[in-house]
């Protein structure tokens, strides 16, 4: 039998612990659940937007922070996170938050496989999920068009940028039958070969301060239309 010395061993043990802590909160459920907890109900003009995402969203927050703040705006981003993951916190994250609008930007880790192989069709179906418990609870849905992306550095060579127009001209036409606001950041950002330009994305998947600059104008005007409604 082959023997494990005491570090290999309690390598194991935490190897095993996170498996085990992951596979029952799947989709991050306590990220967020103490500071949902703190904030106070919204008052009746209180024009309270919700960010739900991913690294994307939440790098946001932590490389610009001076745009979230003194605005009623709740980053909700959890990185690495797909559309399944978010949409089984949808509820708690958003809708418990009782916000006028939600602005959803997803997709990019579900076409790079985080939690799994994702068909386009499985991550509209959650789109469509999540646009239908914000429609049924009086929110307004913002319906973000996904990054470009020329390649995943944790995952190379899947060639993304094909899928990432196909998830796009879907989310488009989705919220024009449905009346919701489609929010393209794609147009204003892509390059030549359907990627981001370095000046975006160091990594040309995680959007750099410059890249949140182009982006911020886009999200207000989107936010200031939904509001109108």
């Amino acid at each position: 039998m082959k023997r494990f010395n005491n570090l290999t061993f309690a390598c194991m043990l935490t190897f095993l612990g996170l498996t085990a802590s992951y596979a029952q909160d799947w989709a991050d459920l306590n990220r967020f659940k103490e500071e949902n907890s703190k904030i106070p109900s919204a008052i009746e003009n209180e024009d309270r937007i919700v960010f739900m995402g991913n690294s994307i969203t939440i790098g946001w927050l932590n490389n610009r922070p001076e745009f979230f703040e003194g605005k009623p705006y709740i980053n909700r981003g959890i990185s690495g996170q797909t559309t399944p993951q978010m949409l089984v916190r949808f509820r708690q994250d958003v809708i418990n938050l009782n916000p006028k609008v939600v602005v959803l930007l997803a997709g990019t880790n579900d076409i790079a496989g985080n939690t799994g192989p994702s068909t386009i069709d499985m991550i509209m179906d959650n789109i469509k999920g999540m646009s239908e418990m914000a429609q049924a609870n009086d929110i307004k849905i913002i319906l973000s068009s996904t990054l470009p992306a020329y390649d995943y550095p944790w995952k190379p060579g899947l060639e993304p940028s094909g899928k990432i127009i196909e998830l796009n001209k879907l989310i488009k036409e989705y919220a024009a039958l449905n009346n919701h606001i489609y929010l393209d950041y794609f147009s204003a950002m892509v390059n030549d070969r359907n990627g981001l330009p370095k000046k975006y994305a160091e990594d040309e998947v995680h959007p750099t301060i410059e890249g949140y600059k182009v982006m911020e104008p886009l999200v207000e005007a989107a936010i200031k239309e939904a509001l109108k409604n």
